[in-house]
Parts: structure tokens; C-alpha cells; sequence
């Protein structure tokens, strides 16, 4: 897709390449992370991915694998229509979740791409969750059940994929108050619009 290996790299050196709405962030005193592309306040800082920034796998972001990341364009682009679902949401996971490190695993042993847990990995038919297509047509299932039971609530989806649907119900159907999964939902959803934006320019 062009411009998207161009649009990860700026994120990386904010060199302003793709006209994309700025991120400000600020960590409050109770750990919560705030997010948004309008600061009203002293506390908002630019949010611009660095190599020192990291993964939901626990990752540095890496330039050249974001650089790289068109590879996986078509198998991203397929598994969106298999699974009826937007290709730049899968992408905008991919980013969140590993950077686009096909060989990434978290400490609770999510592996690949979209960083499938062994359990969610079997229940949609992934047998080897380091296969890139096998884990993105995976994880865009996975993503597709969760908007299906959320009723198109792409926040409730996304606070599912991080945290699990069973804290998003517990929850009384909202975001689980954990620090990552509140910072998690909106990063991933930025990237989205972002991406969104970089398409139709």
C-alpha cells in the first residue's frame, strides 16, 4: 500500500513526511496514561514513537522492520476480507502489539504479529501462531468475533483483544480499569485514524 511503509517511519523520526494528526500524552498521578491530538494543558507531551518506545510484546520499536512492514500488505489485505473486517485496524494492532516483529513474544506468551495467546491461537485455527498469515488471518477472526459481540464498539472490541472479553463483561461492558488496557485502546485506535487519513492522501 503506498505510503504506509513511509507514514510508520515518520512515526518513528516525526519528520512530518505524512500529514497525520499529532498524538500528546501525559502520565497523571494515579499511572493512567492521557491521550489526545488536542492538548489543553502544559502536561501533554508529543507522542512519537522511538526506539526506545515498546510493543504490548515488550519490543523496541524497530525503524527497519516498520520501514519493512508493506511485506505483509497482502496477507493483511486478504485476512480483512476473509474476516470482514478493515485492513487498517489489523495493521493498527499489528503496530501496538509487535511492531510488526513477526518472531515477537510477550512474557505471557502471545506470539507473532497480531500476538495471539496459545488459547485465542487453537480456538480460530492457528496452528503455528509464528506464521505471519496463519497469526494475522487469526488474529482478524478473533478481532471480527469481538466487534460481532460487542455490536460494532470498536473501543469494547480493542479493550477485548488486550485484556480479554471476559474483563471487558465483567466490567459491566466497558473498558477494564488497567493502566495498559486504558492506555492501549486509545494508541491503537489513533494509529487507525491515522492510518485511515494517510490512505486518502
Amino acid at each position: 500500500m503506498p505510503g504506509i511503509a513511509l507514514f510508520f517511519a515518520s512515526l518513528l523520526a516525526a519528520s512530518g513526511a505524512v500529514a497525520a494528526p499529532k498524538i500528546y500524552t501525559y502520565l497523571d498521578a494515579q499511572g493512567l496514561r492521557h491521550y489526545t491530538d488536542v492538548p489543553d494543558n502544559n502536561r501533554y507531551r508529543l507522542l512519537i514513537l522511538s526506539p526506545n518506545d515498546r510493543t504490548v510484546s515488550g519490543e523496541r520499536y524497530d525503524l527497519r522492520r516498520l520501514a519493512r512492514a508493506s511485506q505483509y500488505d497482502s496477507i493483511i489485505e486478504h485476512a480483512a476480507v476473509s474476516a470482514a473486517i478493515e485492513a487498517n485496524l489489523l495493521r493498527a494492532v499489528i503496530v501496538v502489539e509487535s511492531g510488526f516483529n513477526s518472531r515477537a513474544v510477550s512474557k505471557r506468551g502471545a506470539v507473532g504479529l497480531m500476538q495471539l495467546m496459545p488459547a485465542t491461537a487453537s480456538r480460530f485455527g492457528v496452528r503455528n501462531a509464528y506464521d505471519a498469515r496463519q497469526n494475522v488471518h487469526g488474529g482478524a477472526l478473533y478481532l471480527k468475533f469481538l466487534m460481532d459481540h460487542f455490536g460494532q464498539d470498536m473501543r469494547l472490541a480493542l479493550a477485548a483483544y488486550n485484556a480479554g472479553e471476559a474483563a471487558v463483561e465483567r466490567n459491566g461492558r466497558q473498558i477494564p480499569p488497567y493502566s495498559e488496557t486504558m492506555a492501549y485502546v486509545p494508541r491503537v485506535l489513533k494509529i487507525y485514524r491515522m492510518l485511515a487519513q494517510t490512505r486518502a492522501t
